[in-house]
């Protein structure tokens, strides 16, 4: 049986309030197998992994995601105060990034299930549509201690958004609830928990994310929110200060500021050049960015709102001009690029979730097992990071490097890899019980034949 090495116990111990007893042990035991398991990440796939194929009481462990009481909110809670002390620095902003992902699912008994535009296949000129599972992650964007310059998309918490048709189809049928509702109470969420911490807080999005009713909460909240607006949003000056004894309502908004398209030939405005030195794919690029603070308008809705807009233009003309929006008028415009740039990370980590821990793979079929799976899975990829961290502090993680492929960095593989071994020399490979040699021996062969058995099924 798999057993949490002394090095993890702090970390797993976090965990253990939000479980009773009997649940906790489980837990612990899935954790192992989740980390150690190299196919897909089913419960009968994971009592494999932890050797315990012959266990006539494996119904248990399905119960852990179906029928057992505890709280994910409450774990993500733990794991963000985590993740906070082991790699953000003291006095350091918080940054985080949210996005969506689809989780490619077929089955009638999935409720929630329905058919989503497949973000990453699509493009401008072609359309790909999914059946599956839409899910929102909110993830912690930092430097960690085995990175050079570059950040990791740590996932914090994972919210299942269903579609219309749910809500409609529901015995009781209530208001569908859209993307930016969740959005908006994951904002919420993130301000409450980061409350205490006494820290400005950023949360970047793109362009979806840029609405009214999001931009207002992350003001009401203090989150600094990061947003992609289109080139043509609709920006206006101040109001102009008003006539003394001038009767009637005062204007709320100035004239419209200069087109964002205008803007970028016009010989009157002034470019600031930065070089950013952690541009996508981990490259120095030099920019050219201008900046002001300006009302944002809907139009004839009358919502207002202040925002720090960011224009940038690239001095070659190779790639499209992008214009920014934060909700924190003093944040600086070299810090809204930069931190927007991280976002892209969180698209890094939904592939290394579905290539290294089995995401879309699991079976689960009851609604509370499809809403807990996912996000532990998605959770995983921040508690093997935490689980690394004294490893790599003690030299034992290393470049999985080959003679064909030259890493300079640490991948998530390799960080995956050590923690494996460590749970492995730890559980002494999960043999049984028998005591001589040559029956201990055959009991590692046969469980690493198994391994690999599942490994290339």
């Amino acid at each position: 049986m798999l057993r949490v090495p002394p090095e993890f116990q702090s970390t797993i111990s976090a965990f253990s309030k939000i479980f009773s007893r009997p649940v906790w042990i489980k837990a612990q035991l899935l954790l192992c197998a989740a980390i150690c398991c190299p196919g897909s990440r089913t419960i009968c796939n994971l009592l494999r992994a932890a050797n315990l194929s012959d266990d006539k009481k494996f119904h248990k462990y399905h119960r852990f995601l179906s029928r057992d009481k505890w709280s994910a909110l409450s774990a993500s809670s733990i794991l963000l105060r985590l993740l906070v002390t082991a790699f953000v620095p003291a006095e350091a902003v918080l940054i985080f990034g949210i996005d969506e992902t689809i989780e490619r699912r077929w089955g009638r008994m999935i409720a929630k299930r329905a058919i989503h535009r497949d973000a990453v296949r699509s493009s401008a000129s072609h359309l790909v549509k999914c059946s599956g599972l839409k899910w929102m992650s909110l993830m912690l964007l930092t430097p960690l201690p085995w990175l050079k310059k570059a950040t990791w998309a740590l996932p914090v918490l994972t919210a299942l958004c269903p579609s219309r048709r749910f809500w409609e189809k529901r015995a009781q049928p209530r208001s569908h609830k859209t993307l930016m509702t969740w959005a908006g109470q994951i904002l919420v969420w993130l301000a409450r928990s980061t409350n205490n911490l006494n820290r400005k807080v950023f949360l970047i999005g793109d362009g979806s994310y840029a609405t009214f009713s999001l931009m207002g909460k992350a003001v009401d909240r203090g989150v600094g929110l990061i947003v992609r607006m289109k080139i043509n949003s609709r920006l206006y000056h101040r109001p102009p200060p008003g006539v003394p004894g001038k009767r009637g309502p005062k204007p709320k908004k100035g004239k419209r500021i200069l087109e964002m398209k205008r803007r970028l030939t016009d010989l009157r405005v002034k470019w600031w050049p930065v070089t950013f030195t952690e541009w996508y794919g981990g490259k120095e690029m030099e920019m050219l960015i201008t900046s002001g603070v300006s009302i944002w308008t809907s139009g004839g809705k009358g919502e207002l709102i202040w925002v720090k807009w960011v224009l940038i233009k690239d001095p070659s003309g190779k790639l499209e001009p992008v214009l920014l929006a934060c909700t924190d008028l003093e944040a600086s415009r070299e810090d809204i690029v930069r931190f927007f740039v991280r976002r892209w990370q969180v698209e890094v980590t939904f592939a290394e979730v579905r290539r290294h821990l089995g995401v879309e793979t699991q079976r689960q079929w009851s609604d509370l097992a499809i809403e807990r799976s996912t996000p532990l899975l998605m959770g995983l990829f921040s508690i093997v990071c935490l689980l690394a961290k004294p490893l790599f502090e003690a030299g034992k993680i290393e470049v999985g490097a080959t003679a064909w492929y030259k890493k300079t960095s640490y991948t998530f593989s390799d960080v995956l890899r050590a923690v494996r071994q460590c749970i492995w020399d730890v559980s002494n490979y999960s043999v049984s019980g028998e005591k001589d040699l040559v029956a201990k021996l055959k009991a590692k062969i046969r469980y690493f034949e198994q391994l690999v058995t599942l490994a290339v099924a």
